[in-house]
This record gives C-alpha cells, structure tokens and sequence, in this order.
C-alpha cells in the first residue's frame, strides 16, 4: 500500500497536473470505507478472521497483477486508477475490522495497549521501506522519464508479490479467530446491533469522533504530499520517497514509545493533547520552504499520527465487548471513509492558492475543530478528563 502511494500518486500527477485528480484517486479508494465496512465488521464477527484476511490479500494481488499490466501496455489512463482504487478500498474495507478485531484474541488485555503500539510500529515500518524502495525504483528505471510506465509497472509488480507473501504469511499463525454464534435476525441486524452500541456508549462515541476528525484533516497531507514535494520544494521521485519514509521514521519512534506506556495515566488527556499538537505541525509543515524544515515537521507528524492512533485503537480495544468488538472496528473504519470531505475543500485550496496554504488550512480546521468538540460535546470532555481505563469503560 505504501509503495502504491508512491507509484499511483507520482503518475497520476504526471498525467494530470491536478492537485484535484490526486484527491479524486484518493476518494475511490476511501468510499469503500463507508459503503462496505459495517458489513466486513460482521464478516469479522461471524467468519474466521484468519481466512477472511487471506482471501483479501489473494484478490488484491489478482487485481495488482491486472492493474500493472495495464500500466505496461502504455494505455494507462487516470481512469484505471480509479476503478482499481475502489476496488482495493473494497477489498481493504472488508477486511480491516477482522485485521483490527484480531489482534486482542492474540494475546492477554493486559498487553492490548503494547500490541497495538507494535502493530502500528510494523505498519509504520513499511511506510520506511516501502516508499523509499519505490522511489528509487522509478528513478532508477526512468532515468527522469516523468511518464515512465515501466518504472511505475515494475513497482506494481514488486506490490502484487507482497501482497502474495502477506496471503501465505497467515497460514503460520495457529487461531483461526473466533466466528461468532450467527443470530437469526441476520446481517442488517448485526449492523444496526453495532451502531446501536456505539450511540449507547458515550465512550466508543467520543474515541470515534476523536478518529474522524485528524482523518479529515490530519491526512489529506498524504493525498497532496505529491504536489508539495513538486511545487513547494522542488522534489523527485526520490524526494518524494525519501520524504514518506522520513514520516514513517517518525511513526515508528511515536509507536514505539506508546509501546513501552502500557500504564500511562489519563490516557484520554493525552489523547486529546496528540490531536492538538499534529494540528499545530500540519500547520507548520505548510508553512516550509526547505526541504531540512519540511523533513523535521514530517518526522514529528509521522510520531504524533501514530501515537495518537495507537492510544486510541488501544482504547477501543479495551473498551468494547468482545463479541462486538468487529463491527465496532468496522464503524470506526467506516469514518475513516469520510477523509474525502477533507481532502476535496483542502485541495481547492491548493488549487486556486497553493499547497502550502491548503495544509496550513488544514491544520488550522483541524486543531479548531479538536477545541470545538472538546467545549460542546460532554463524551469527548469526559474523555479528555478520564484518569484511566476502568472510568473510561464506565462512561
């Protein structure tokens, strides 16, 4: 996935020119989110997650196969990323809650909060090497051919390897994930079961607005980071990697860190402190003009997102039931899905003014709506003031 970001996003500007495109491929890819995700939160509940994660990683390496042949053929449009876009966030979708679900039946509660901060950590990992590789395969490749199929193609290749070896991976692990005893009343009940808790669990309510609103305006960075690597500073390919990996080093010392304060207290505090202060640095990171400021905002943008993420997935985790605990992951997935309401005003901004000043936008609504539910909604401020788990359970 993150070499994709790469490979997609450097020839679809290449092909376009358009901030606006960037985030029209980034919408095909997140829709699905909201479409298919409180189904694959039943998918996690009632089948076994081990099985359901193989079977995503198979079709996405099938799809992979096509979508880098295409590529090689030199008929690539911008509408092939689109359609695989949707494709891919289907496949994620469906997916991601029996990923998320499965990580507590792994190991004991006590380390739930360690084995998310871990997990984030490998994930992390790959936005290192994944983008940096991908990178420096396009240029080595395209010798500074910008429309360089073959270089792109090649990357997809190297994708749909992964994702193979990610498939076959799942058969060393030894639990198959529990499958829920099915209920009678079927699938929309499960669903409706699931938004049911959520709205009657001010907690759950409160961590899932706390994980919208960075996505709507913490990531869109990710989506526009293509055209300010060109436009502000002048960047490559190369440049470009270098930069995503410099974020994912700074997520992977944020993640490591959440991994040793299992008993940190006031965790909603500092939960609601990370999305304050990655605000402030979107900000600032839209405010560079060097490429040695731009590196030192991302590599603290990369430690806040995934701290932040962590103590909140770690949440959850420990606060919803367990037989629940798929569909709830899936509603929270599904929100994510809503980054496109983000991504679209924040690039007409860059648009019509420049993406320095959309990201500086974006931090500014970002840490202006953090302050806002913070003041008006009572579940997010008993959050904030909770002093550990148990209170946070209790609501």
């Amino acid at each position: 996935m993150n070499m994709q970001i790469i490979a997609r996003g450097w020839l679809v500007y290449t092909l376009t020119g358009s901030t606006m495109d960037l985030a029209w491929v980034t919408l095909s890819f997140m829709l699905p989110s909201v479409l298919f995700s409180l189904y694959g939160g039943v998918l996690a509940d009632r089948l076994s997650k081990r099985r359901v994660i193989m079977a995503a990683q198979g079709l996405n390496c099938a799809a992979t196969l096509v979508m880098a042949a295409i590529i090689f053929s030199d008929a690539v449009t911008f509408w092939d990323f689109i359609w695989f876009g949707a494709f891919n966030g289907s496949i994620l979708a469906l997916s991601m809650p029996a990923r998320q679900a499965f990580v507590p039946e792994l190991l004991p509660d006590k380390l739930i909060f360690t084995a998310m901060a871990l997990n984030t950590t490998g994930w992390n990992l790959s936005r290192i090497i994944g983008p940096a590789f991908a990178g420096l395969l396009i240029a080595w490749i395209a010798q500074g051919d910008k429309s360089s199929t073959l270089a792109v193609g090649s990357v997809y290749l190297v994708i749909a390897a992964l994702y193979a070896i990610s498939s076959l991976t799942m058969l060393l692990i030894d639990r198959p994930g529990k499958a829920q005893q099915r209920t009678s009343d079927g699938t929309w009940a499960d669903m409706r079961d699931g938004l049911r808790y959520v709205r009657e669990h001010p907690p759950v309510f409160a961590l899932i607005v706390l994980s919208i609103i960075p996505f709507l305006f913490g990531m869109p960075l990710n989506t526009l980071l293509p055209a300010f690597n060109e436009d502000v500073l002048g960047g490559h390919a190369d440049d470009l990697g270098f930069m995503i990996s410099a974020m994912g080093m700074g997520a992977i010392v944020g993640s490591l860190i959440m991994a040793t304060q299992g008993d940190l207290r006031r965790k909603g505090t500092w939960l609601v402190l990370s999305c304050m202060a990655w605000a402030l640095v979107t900000s600032l990171f839209g405010l560079s003009t060097e490429k040695v400021w731009a590196t030192l905002w991302i590599v603290a943008i990369g430690g806040l997102s995934a701290w932040n993420m962590s103590l909140n997935r770690g949440l959850i985790q420990m606060t919803v039931s367990h037989e629940m605990r798929g569909r709830i992951m899936s509603i929270d997935m599904m929100s994510h899905g809503l980054m496109p309401l983000g991504v679209f005003p924040i690039s007409y901004v860059a648009d019509h003014y420049g993406v320095g000043v959309a990201l500086q936008t974006s931090g500014a609504i970002f840490l202006l709506l953090t302050l806002v539910c913070l003041a008006a909604l009572p579940s997010v401020r008993r959050t904030a003031l909770s002093r550990g788990e148990a209170r946070l359970q209790t609501g």
